[in-house]
């Protein structure tokens, strides 16, 4: 068994490459710029028209539970008797 290292990247205990994580704060910040320049973002108008779809879906959500909440207390109080 040898215990020679091959290369300046190399850990403490053994021959793997050191992660990119252990690479500091600056290799992070660089990694993050790269890939922010990647991203394709959206146009305003498509912004817009995926929050309303989004706003819609919710209140089309709270009207289903509100729904469900007066039906089924209404069903509870006349089962159990409590006045309504």
């Amino acid at each position: 068994m040898s215990t020679a290292t091959t290369g300046s990247n190399t850990g403490e205990g053994g021959n793997l490459p050191l992660p990119k994580s252990r690479r500091g704060i600056k290799g992070f910040y660089s990694e993050v710029v790269r890939e922010m320049k990647k991203v394709n973002w959206p146009t305003k108008k498509e912004t817009n028209r995926l929050t309303g779809v989004v706003m819609a879906i919710t209140i089309i959500c709270v009207l289903i539970l509100l729904g469900f909440g007066i039906v089924f207390g209404t069903l509870v109080s006349l089962i159990t008797g409590s006045g309504a």
